[in-house]
């Protein structure tokens, strides 16, 4: 699929229709016109010709894609699929189609290359040429002959309603019924029945609001198009010695880059020489810089600021975060919410049912009752304006989109609509404990000792081949007593899920994990004793065993994050149901931290697949969300309504996740749930404005007090109002802050 940016869409009705004729083309199955982002991907084979064609009866030009977001969309088609089976209406998103073709030839586009607000411009100027005309024409009328009137009012509609007569015309004789049917159908009635004042404000007014919805729109997209300019373009590249400028998607694994204060860090990696303060707002939306020196990890598209840095690149560019972000922030920004999709079907059949009505209004009348012809025809022609459905449809992407947008500035990365509409109507929430309420970062406290010979050893060859943050915890331990492997290596080694390790050293079976992995023993009082003991005090167990004693016991304590408490409470405070606490660990120690934090409820003692069956179980209590970091909390962030991941955790659980919060901590997460129940509410009171307006000029057709320019009014404010409210959500205000949210 080729991918194309699309210039001076009008409606997001016009895209649909726009999209439609494309399909028909040869070769036109599949391609899809995004009205949020703009972009159009079709077939190589298709006829450019005949789709720039297509485009221009709707005003619209026809672009390449952006030369300035060319490197993050050809990353963007080597990465994993994100397959969310609750993604409602959205099905399976193929991320081949989002490779972009930029071997184009400029030549081929011509003048088609629409820069800046030039579409915007190019629609205003008709409207404010008529509107000039249309007040000349007031001006004259009563002082000129009215044949002179007649004509300046008929220039000034030529003028303005061209495009939409032209195009409503074409949908008429095709039987399409779209806004611009009803508009064209609306300006011959009104000039069959003499009505030039009124044609020409409905042609004028109709026009100008055509371009303030494309401007509210373009306003959304050009938020979005800023957050997709944040990838640098090159990289200082360490070769022999030597400085060499080469295209960030040149850099591999395990190149030397150099950074320079002011620079952009082009990917992922590890800096091994110099020290600097690095600002990674544009990844987490955190603002305060943070300190890098040798052998820290910094992140792709993070600004150097003030000291030179060598970075060892770890990953290429079309994996580096920055590189997942703007793929998902792109991708996100043309999905259709639940709302969109009733609406725009909900448009399709009530343009039809209003050219029903106006007719029924138009004959019922003097037919049935001996109403005067010319003022039911009139009548009828006001319903057909107040038919069209422009702000109904407008009424969510412009939320949506300026949402997204909105989120992603604070490093809150949405990976679609549908996800910010389950995020605004959330009533349970999950936690994971360990690295999402916890830091992850477990240490060693107590001890107890009944083999010392051989304990320290065996712990320290099993847990030499894990990565969970308890092994690193009981691996520092056996360090800090002298105890190394030395080389030493288990003949076998294997992880049971959410019961520990088992491994053979020198023939012998070693176990080391929680209580289950020691069920097997008759354990002696003592033994007993010691685990009640480190259990009551809320310390997680590592048990050492073979297959006849238990040779020792770890007991392990992880530090609650700072702001775990804070967001527990906000989140309460915004009136969700319950928060649920899921951990393997065991009871006392769960309850401790649920304790301290203030989560509603516990749910200890559970393996990977018991997490999914307590997800499913809350998921039948109403719409719950689930917060986690993990590899064995993927399957449970994909079980639940709203998979929420920490922007630091595994690879897996960021995945799987519908929404990533880009810091190592959930202080935004009450930011994110306020924000998203704002544009839940805008898109609400959005749809009640449109349907509102048309409803109260609707019901002044029953007296007869309907005109043309009431109608048009009534349509045009509510366009108006649902672009600026739905623009609101850019502006900026202090928000309650959660420690560090």
């Amino acid at each position: 699929m080729k991918q194309y940016q699309v210039k001076g869409l009008s409606c997001g009705g016009c895209a649909m229709r726009l999209e439609q004729e494309i399909r028909e083309l040869e070769h036109g199955e599949g391609a899809t016109l995004n009205y949020n982002s703009g972009r159009l991907r079709v077939n190589e084979e298709i006829s450019m010709d005949a789709v720039r064609r297509i485009l221009k009866s709707d005003g619209a030009t026809l672009s390449a894609a952006p030369a300035d977001t060319a490197a993050h969309s050809e990353a963007a088609g080597n990465m994993n699929g994100h397959a969310h089976s609750h993604e409602a209406g959205q099905g399976i998103h193929s991320h081949d189609d989002h490779v972009n073709e930029h071997g184009h030839d400029h030549a081929e586009h011509g003048d088609e290359h629409d820069h800046s607000h030039g579409s915007g411009w190019t629609k205003l100027r008709p409207v404010l040429a008529a509107a000039i005309l249309y007040v000349v024409g007031l001006l004259l009328d009563g002082r000129a002959e009215s044949w002179i009137v007649v004509t300046i009012y008929l220039a000034a509609t030529a003028i303005s309603g061209y495009s939409t007569f032209m195009k409503g015309l074409r949908n008429l004789l095709r039987f399409k019924f779209t806004m611009d049917t009803l508009m064209t159908v609306a300006l011959v009635g009104a000039i069959a029945i003499g009505e030039w004042k009124e044609a020409t404000l409905v042609a004028i007014l109709f026009g100008l609001n055509e371009w303030l919805e494309g401007l509210g729109m373009e306003k959304a997209r050009r938020s979005m198009d800023a957050l997709l300019k944040t990838a640098p373009k090159e990289a200082r590249k360490m070769e022999d010695g030597r400085e060499v400028i080469v295209p960030i998607l040149a850099l591999a694994a395990g190149d030397i880059v150099k950074i320079r204060p002011g620079d952009q860090i082009p990917s992922d990696g590890e800096v091994i020489e110099g020290v600097s303060s690095v600002n990674e707002a544009a990844i987490t939306g955190e603002s305060l810089p943070l300190y890098k020196a040798a052998g820290d990890i910094v992140l792709g598209g993070s600004l150097n600021q003030d000291g030179l840095l060598l970075v060892r690149i770890t990953k290429a560019y079309r994996d580096s975060s920055l590189a997942r972000i703007l793929h998902l922030v792109q991708e996100a920004q043309e999905t259709k919410t639940p709302t969109e999709l009733f609406i725009n079907k909900f448009a399709r059949y009530y343009t039809p049912a209003i050219m029903i009505i106006a007719v029924i209004v138009m004959l019922a009348p003097p037919l049935l009752f001996g109403g005067d012809w010319s003022t039911w025809l009139y009548q009828g022609l006001s319903v057909l304006i107040v038919g069209c459905p422009c702000a109904l449809i407008l009424a969510s992407p412009i939320a949506i989109v300026s949402g997204i947008a909105r989120m992603a500035r604070h490093g809150i990365l949405v990976k679609g609509g549908v996800h910010l509409e389950q995020l605004g109507k959330l009533e349970l929430i999950a936690f994971d404990k360990t690295g999402t309420l916890t830091k992850g970062k477990p240490h060693v406290t107590e001890v107890r000792v009944y083999d010392q010979e051989r304990l320290f050893r065996v712990a320290s060859l099993i847990e030499s081949g894990s990565t969970h943050p308890l092994a690193k915890a009981v691996l520092e331990e056996t360090t800090r007593r002298g105890i190394t492997d030395a080389g030493e290596t288990p003949s076998s080694l294997r992880t049971i899920a959410g019961v520990g390790m088992e491994a053979d050293i020198d023939g012998n079976i070693y176990r080391l994990g929680n209580e289950l992995s020691a069920s097997h023993l008759d354990m002696p009082e003592q033994v007993r004793s010691d685990i009640e003991a480190l259990k009551a005090a809320g310390l997680t167990l590592a048990i050492v065993s073979d297959d006849s004693e238990v040779l020792g016991l770890f007991g392990i304590e992880d530090e609650i994050r700072e702001e775990s408490q804070s967001v527990i409470a906000a989140i309460h405070g915004l009136h969700i149901r319950r928060t649920v606490m899921l951990t393997g660990d065991h009871e006392k120690t769960a309850r401790k931290v649920a304790n301290r934090i203030g989560v509603s409820e516990v749910k200890s003692g559970l393996l990977p697949e018991d997490k999914v069956d307590a997800i499913r179980a809350l998921a039948a209590e109403g719409r719950v969300g689930m917060v986690g970091d993990g590899v064995n909390d993927a399957p449970a962030l994909a079980a639940a309504t709203l998979g929420i991941a920490m922007g630091k955790g595994t690879d897996s659980a960021m995945e799987t996740a519908d929404i990533v919060l880009m810091q190592d901590h959930l202080g935004k997460l009450p930011y994110a749930m306020r924000l998203a129940r704002r544009v839940d509410r805008i898109i609400r009171l959005n749809i009640g404005i449109a349907l509102g307006l048309k409803l109260i000029a609707l019901l002044l057709t029953i007296p007869g007090w309907l005109t043309l320019w009431i109608a048009i009014l009534s349509d045009m404010g509510a366009t108006i109002l649902v672009t600026l409210i739905g623009l609101t959500l850019f502006l900026e205000r202090k928000e309650r802050s959660t420690a560090q949210g």
